[in-house]
């Protein structure tokens, strides 16, 4: 059976997530209302006022508390879309409690206002009240702040627990997805073409030039040994991974020869940035596989570092057409291990949509893979 790619695999999670928490959502509303009516309907039926005694006023007093608990409802409902348009699912307690506090006061004043005021001062219904109408309006706002904070307090832990398993899954995701990167680089550095390219272009030398030929086996260690090693972190110093593209292309070089040739364009300030392991291999043996090996004269692989905006801006150029971006992504994705697509999806798990990668034309006959590393990790 084929195994569903985890993005869609993550977006399916998020899709019943969202379900799950809007059903949770109204199972909580109806039965903290129906809770709080029937409390309310039990005080009415137990302790009635000597007004309230006939039938009539028994309605009528009923009548009232369904028209306040269904504003209660309609205030707690509505208020959640200022509320998310604030980000205050985003805060912590430390910013959320006084502001729990004011929202919970204003929401109050405005329920008891309503309350008290469309059946007694708009519509003229007698108040049959012990105390006066605005004593009852006060203890209301207050009874109402204390209601309403409790309930936003159950709100927001319920979302703060929430964005702590999300963080939780995004994590487990990410490592997740560095094991699949560290196998397939794996598979792609040991795959028989690469072996058996490199195993020829050494017997070649070992007759011709000994000495290039003890350099290419360190060479060739040296790249298998990154692939094993670089897996087991998040992000790698530039300066590593391009120490280690130094020697793939000195490996393909043997085989190219001077249809392969390399130009570096990088900043000293990038060496020491960190970027996810085998990225800019990747890009350079996408470079390699579809634009050197695919034209009979060769080319120039050209490789840019930048730093700019508070991200890494690497560019590896190679000779080539691009007739489709998606569908050579594809390819790409496909044939190269690790892939571009592969490699776009560990920038998004690490560093969310801050970072790119994209793969496009740039001047007539050159193709320009260019990713964009933020210098922050960001999981929200």
């Amino acid at each position: 059976m084929e195994r569903m790619p985890l993005p869609n695999v993550l977006l399916e999670d998020e899709q019943r997530r969202i379900r799950a928490k809007d059903r949770l959502y109204v199972i909580f509303q109806a039965g903290g209302w129906l809770s709080f009516l029937g409390l309310e309907t039990f005080l009415l039926l137990a302790f009635p006022t000597k007004e309230a005694g006939r039938a009539a006023d028994t309605v009528y007093s009923f009548s009232i508390v369904i028209f306040v608990i269904c504003l209660g409802w309609l205030i707690t409902h509505f208020a959640r879309l200022p509320v998310a348009h604030w980000g205050w699912k985003n805060l912590g307690w430390r910013g959320l409690a006084p502001r729990i506090l004011g929202i919970s006061f204003v929401q109050s004043v405005i329920w008891s206002a309503v309350g008290y005021g469309y059946p007694y001062l708009v519509l003229q219904l007698p108040w049959s009240g012990k105390v006066s109408c605005w004593l009852a309006f006060v203890f209301s706002v207050m009874n109402g702040t204390f209601m309403l904070t409790g309930w936003w307090c159950i709100y927001f832990f319920y979302h703060l627990f929430d964005r702590y398993n999300r963080l939780q899954i995004e994590q487990l995701s990410l490592a997740t997805h560095v094991k699949e990167a560290e196998l397939r680089a794996l598979k792609s550095q040991v795959n028989p073409h690469f072996i058996f390219n490199s195993l020829n272009s050494l017997r070649a030398l070992i007759d011709e030039d000994p000495s290039r030929a003890r350099q290419a086996v360190t060479q060739l260690a040296n790249l298998l040994r990154y692939s094993l090693q670089s897996g087991q972190q998040e992000t790698v110093p530039f300066e590593d991974e391009l120490r280690v593209v130094n020697d793939y292309l000195a490996l393909e070089q043997v085989r190219h020869e001077e249809r392969l040739r390399l130009r570096l364009d990088v900043a000293p300030e990038t060496l020491q940035l960190p970027i996810p392991p085998m990225l800019l291999q990747t890009l350079v043996e996408n470079a390699v596989k579809y634009g050197i090996s695919m034209s009979p004269e060769g080319g120039e692989i050209a490789i840019l570092a930048r730093r700019e905006h508070g991200a890494l801006r690497l560019q590896v150029t190679n000779p080539g057409a691009l007739d489709g971006g998606a569908e050579q992504l594809a390819r790409a994705s496909a044939s190269t291990g690790v892939g571009l697509a592969n490699a776009a999806n560990r920038l998004r798990l690490l560093f969310g949509d801050r970072a790119q990668l994209v793969l496009r034309p740039d001047k007539p006959g050159l193709v320009v893979a260019e990713a964009v590393i933020p210098l922050t990790h960001s999981h929200a």
